[in-house]
Parts: C-alpha cells; structure tokens; sequence
C-alpha cells in the first residue's frame, strides 16, 4: 500500500486528495488548490492588453506565451470538455511540494448582475479566470460554471479515506477535550466514536438514546466506510443524475444532456454496461502488467546476485594477473600497472551499469507496484459514474506502462565475466607490447563520423556528400548510414546504406534546403549521428533529354540538347530531370519541320509509352501541333482545339506551376490556348514525341515569363 501513495496526493499541496475534482487532462487535484491556482486573464476584446500582459513573461519558463502547449479542441483528442477553452496564462510561484502555483489575480469590478452563491457551493469565480493543470501544464478558461463544471473524482475521493483509514493506529474518541483516549464504542445512528468515560456522560442508555445501536469502533469504521455516497449528478445539468454514457465523448451523461445538450446526436450506452466493460479492461490489463511485476521482481533478484559475482570474479581476476604479472620480474612491473587499471576501469564499469539498472528497475517497479495497487482500490468502488469518469485514463496508464517493460529492460545490460585473457609466452623483448589478445565483450560502437566540407556539395537536383572518421578513431566501422529530410523540415529518411564514403543523391527538388546526416555501425550496435550540414539545390533547372530512358530510334546530338528521330512513327523522349515541387518552364526550338507533322511536347511519367504520340496513354499530358492548329492531349482525349501552328523556326515554351498545378503551352512566346491541364500532382519529367521530319532543341535554365505571375490566374483559366 505505500507504493499507492503517490497515486493519493495532490500535485500542489503534496497532501492527499481533498474533495477532488477531474481536469479535462484526467488529471486530479484538491477543490482547494484548485481555486488557489486560478488565474485571471485580460479580456479576450482587448487584444493589445492581452499582448501587454503576455510580454511580461517572457523569463517565465513552461508558462512564457510563445514556447507553452495550449490545450484546445484541436490538438488535445478531448474536444471542448466541460466548456472549457484554451487560455494563456500569468506567472506562478512554487508551492512547498515544488509545483507552480499561481499568485492571486487583480480585483476585477463586479459584474452588473451578481447571483448570491448556494449553500455548500464553490465562490463565485472571475470572469475570464483560468486554470493551469500543475503536471502537464495544460491551461483552460473557465465558463460561467467555474470549478463546478469539473466533474468530482468520488472514487479517488473513496479510496483516499480507505487509505487513511487503514493507516491509523487506532480510533479516537471523537468527544474528548484534550487528549483522545481510544474509542471503545460507534453508535451507528449518531455515526460518532466514542470513549467509555464520554459514553456514560455524552450518550446515557436512556430516553430515545436507548435504541441506538453501539458497535465495536473497527466495525463502525467499516460501516462508516462502506456507507452509501451521494449520487453523482452532472456538471452541466445540477439536479440531473448520470444516467448514460456517451461513447463519443467517454463521459458519463444524463437525460437532460441526450435531450437537449451536445450529446443528442452521440452514441451513447448503458451506464452499468459501460461500467462493468470498464472494469473487465481494467482487470484485464492489470493482468499484464502483473505478469511484468513479478517478472522484474526475479529480475532484480538476478542482478543482485551478478553484483556479487562480479564482485568474486573481479578480486580472482586481480590475483591471476598479478601473479602473471609478477613472474616475469621488473620487465613486467611497469605493464602491470596499466594492465590492473584496465581490469579494474572494466570492473567499475560492469558494477555500474548493473547498479544503474537495479536503481532504474527499482524505480519503476515501485511505480507499477503502486498503480496496480490503485488500480486494485479503484476496481473495488461501486461508483459506476465515478469509475467511468477515470478508467479511460487509467487504462492508458496502465497498457503504457506495461509496454515500458518490454523484453530489452528485463535483459541484463552487462555480462558478470570478466572476458579476457593474458598471454605470458612472449619473450622479454616483446614485454613493452603486452596487452589482453581476446577480449569477448562486445567493442564499443562507432564515433560519429566527420562530414568534409570541402568535398559535399550540390549540382542541380543533385547532391554528393562526402565524410570520413575522426582521425584518432580506432574502432571498427562496417558501414554507414546516410540520412536526408524532404526538403521541407521533414522527417530524416536512409537514402544510402554501405561501406562507401562518399554518395551522390538525385532526384532532389530544385530550390529546396536539404538536411543531411551520416552515422557509422558495426557489429555493436549504430553510432552517434554527424553534425547536420544543410544543403541548397539549384534554384533553376538544368536538363537535357535523356538517352538511357528513350526509344531506340532517338537519335541525340548537341550533348543530348538536340533530337531528332530515324522512324515514320512517332517515338518519346524524356528529360533527365523530374519536378515534382516549384514553378518551372522550358522550350524547344523547331531546327526542322518537314512535310508538316504533328510533333507532341508536354510532361509524362517515369513508365509512359515510348512508342506512340505522346499524350495517347494515362501516363502524359500534352499539346500536339502541325503547321496551322494545335490541341491539347491526355490518355487519348482531345480538347481545345486552337488555331495557330508551327514551322521552322519556331519556338515552345512550357510552363509548370506545382504551387497552382497547371501546365501552359506558349508559341513564340504566346499563350497557346488556356490553361492546358490542371489538377497536376506527383513526379513529372519533360517528353516529347516526333518522327523523322522533325529535329529540335532544348533550352533549360530559363527565367519565368514576365507576362505570368505565379499563383495568379483568372476564373476562366487563362493566366493572367
């Protein structure tokens, strides 16, 4: 029971539960110190105020304005509980049990309409107060409810007064004026202890005192203990009894709320159904995590016992180097000495780590030890409401710290042997190289390697990256891992695993700043990682057409600027560079046009045909033009048809914008048609297709036209 104490006590006050309440969080904390840490915040009209207030926190650690984690709708996986918004708040100080607590607010003026509070209800709360949980630091406005709208924790509330209870020595009288003498009696009708002297005074057998009932005191503690609460109501609607439990919202509901609140659209069940599928995953989850105790509990048990064969094993091991040591006489004397430290620097070391563990693994099965045991107290309530309220989290709580007693803790992190072995055959010349020939512990894992500066650098949507270990290093390497984000302050991902030191990576997006990091790992396990280098890719595009992914019968010239075709068909040609992010545009000059042909010029995927026009399969969009008309084709659709064609000489430009997702074709630095294709999205390579009758040129690298604007364009389509 004394692991479970920690599950009892506030996280302000350090002392246990008083009238607790539940915060949106499932967190708990005291009634009291919850009305302590309110805090009042500037008037959500006045934005300047609330800047001015902000800007004085700013040496405020968890709490400073711009670094903390608002609780909101949007980012919690609660939604909006209880009327309950996210909030900035002011500083705090510290209370004795080192958790922050809020100084009390300004004054506010009284608003116009003031309600006299109820008997046995909570003061009236400011307007705009708010409310910081003192373990997760989550903050929270309060509505019009204030604290009433938290729903009470009467299952923590049940199991704090068992403990209590369990814990005291012995009953008191509750009528002595000085010292209480133990109590002797309870009258269970006037539910009061009480010793043999104040009985015969204060409560007389006599008169209507004659049917009382008097009971030894350990069974009126009981009965006392087991008497029935009050029956939880909800938060929302005062004089309604929860009834329902919404499976939306996991809360417990009343009739009211499935009427007329937020819940009439939600599922919700049975409250006693509910409650008792609760309690059978509780139970069922705390059959694991039971499992695990006793697990570790032999596990410490192991490790004490490797403690003291470490300890056996290292004094033995001293005594057979030393007497090795001493037998080849002063030669050996100066080799002992850095030979012992050896020994006793691995001796220390093993008893570390294996101490460390045991702390660690104490540690944390005190804290399993004393969630099972609340776990065990909160399965005990007859509270179905209360236990609802709490066995979502607790449930969590449970499965996560089960997983935290994964196979890898309860494996001893060092062996209790001393693994090595002293060769004292060499002759007498070879005395100053004497050292351990086998060493069978595992060697330590690679230094982080060294990227060189000087040699990684970037070309075009390329990136080459070179890095080497640090000089000193002499542990052995088997291999690297090379690391690159998404240019975008995305996560790392491996782009290269081996024994090579330098790599090239392609395929990058043009005008992106990229992260890369390298590590080294052998047989031990994975290094530390290098320091990060960034990276920028070019910010224009450099290309030419490429001939290992063409149809054979493309003929390339101009370093592969320029293409022509040897067939009657139509054949395709990509470029050797893909887009997939930014705006980029192109042309192509027309260096032969005979017999008017048809040439296509657009984008494609990596797989699209090779043998017919582009823009007949799924795989390309494209315009297809002859000498007076152009239209626009993909997977064997024609549209737009325009007039205006090509000849010798003449110029097509084409523009792809992955900010708006289009495609526009110009000729002679017009606009031909509208926008030719919208909707773009993935990798993208710049195609075309022709025959024999036609020869053109690349030209990449080129600035975007003046006449477009990125992210512009008209409701038509036409850019403007």
């Amino acid at each position: 029971m004394d692991e479970m104490e920690e599950e009892l006590k506030c996280p302000v006050c350090g002392s246990f539960f008083r009238e607790p309440i539940i915060l949106p969080c499932s967190h708990n904390i005291c009634q009291a110190c919850a009305r302590n840490i309110l805090v009042q915040t500037p008037d959500a009209e006045s934005p300047q105020s609330s800047r001015a207030s902000g800007s004085g926190v700013s040496d405020y650690d968890y709490l400073d304005l711009d670094k903390m984690s608002l609780y909101s709708e949007a980012d919690s996986g609660y939604g909006s509980y209880g009327g309950f918004v996210s909030a900035p708040t002011t500083p705090c100080q510290k209370s004795p049990n080192g958790v922050r607590v809020f100084p009390p607010t300004v004054p506010q003026p009284p608003p116009q309409h003031h309600l006299l509070p109820q008997p046995g209800s909570l003061p009236q709360i400011p307007r705009n107060s708010c409310i910081t949980c003192p373990q997760c630091h989550r903050s929270l406005i309060l509505d019009e409810r204030g604290l009433r709208g938290f729903p009470k924790n009467r299952v923590l509330e049940g199991v704090v007064d068992r403990y209590q209870q369990s814990k005291a020595a012995a009953l008191k009288c509750q009528l002595c004026e000085k010292s209480p003498k133990e109590a002797s009696v309870m009258c269970e009708q006037c539910d009061v202890f009480y010793c043999d002297p104040c009985r015969l005074r204060c409560h007389p057998p006599r008169g209507p005192l004659a049917k009382h009932r008097l009971v030894p005191p350990a069974q009126g503690r009981i009965s006392r203990r087991t008497s029935p609460r009050k029956i939880s109501t909800c938060t929302e609607h005062e004089l309604e009894n929860l009834s329902m439990y919404c499976v939306q919202c996991k809360t417990p509901v009343c009739y009211q709320c499935l009427e007329e609140g937020k819940h009439g659209t939600h599922e919700v069940k049975a409250l006693g159904a509910m409650w008792k599928l609760h309690k059978g995953q509780l139970s069922q989850a705390l059959t694991g995590l039971s499992d695990r105790a006793s697990e570790a509990k032999e596990f410490l048990v192991q490790l004490r016992n490797m403690v003291q064969h470490i300890q056996e094993n290292g004094v033995e091991f001293e005594a057979c180097l030393v007497a090795q040591c001493d037998a080849l006489i002063d030669a050996l004397n100066r080799r002992k000495a850095q030979l012992l430290s050896r020994v006793n620097k691995e001796h220390e070391h093993k008893l570390k780590v294996v101490r460390d563990q045991i702390s660690h693994c104490t540690v944390k099965l005190r804290q399993t030890t004393g969630l099972m045991e609340y776990c065990l107290e909160v399965i005990k309530e007859n509270d179905p409401s209360g236990f609802l309220q709490i066995s979502d989290a607790l449930i969590r709580r449970v499965h996560m710290t089960e997983s935290q007693w994964g196979k890898g803790t309860l494996t001893p992190r060092m062996n209790s042997d001393f693994d090595l072995t002293l060769d004292s055959g060499p002759l007498l010349q070879t005395i100053h190289q004497l050292d351990f020939v086998q060493l069978k512990g595992e060697s330590p894992v690679p230094a982080a390697p060294m990227l060189q500066l000087e040699e990684c650098c970037t070309q075009n949507n390329s990136a080459t990256l070179s890095w080497k270990q640090p000089p000193l290093s002499t542990i052995t390497v088997d291999g690297y891992i090379l690391e690159l984000d998404d240019g975008n302050g995305g996560p790392f991902r491996e782009v290269y695993v081996g024994t090579e030191t330098i790599c090239t990576v392609d395929g990058l997006h043009f005008n992106s700043k990229y992260k890369a990091r390298v590590k080294a790992f052998n047989a031990s396990g994975v290094g530390q990682y290098s320091k990060t280098l960034i990276m920028q890719t070019s910010e224009i595009a450099w290309f030419t057409f490429d001939p290992a992914s063409a149809h054979p019968d493309i003929i390339f010239s101009n370093d592969n600027l320029t293409v022509s075709c040897n067939s009657y068909d139509d054949r395709v040609v990509m470029g050797n560079s893909a887009f997939s992010r930014g705006v980029h545009y192109w042309e192509m000059t027309i260096d032969r046009y005979d017999n008017h042909p048809d040439p296509a010029f657009g984008i494609a995927r990596g797989d699209v045909l090779k043998d017919v026009m582009l823009g007949k399969d799924d795989k390309a969009w494209a315009m297809y033009v002859d000498n007076n008309r152009s239209w626009f084709m993909h997977n064997n659709s024609h549209t737009n048809r325009t007039d205006g064609g090509i000849s010798k000489g003449a110029t097509i430009g084409m523009l792809l914008d992955f900010s708006r997702r289009i495609l526009i074709f110009l000729i002679n630095d017009e606009q031909q048609g509208p926008v030719a294709f919208e909707g773009l999205e993935g990798v993208y390579y710049p195609a075309i297709s022709l025959n024999r009758n036609v020869q053109v040129t690349l030209h990449t690298g080129l600035p975007i036209p003046d006449f477009y604007t990125p992210g512009d364009a008209d409701p038509n389509g036409s850019v403007c």
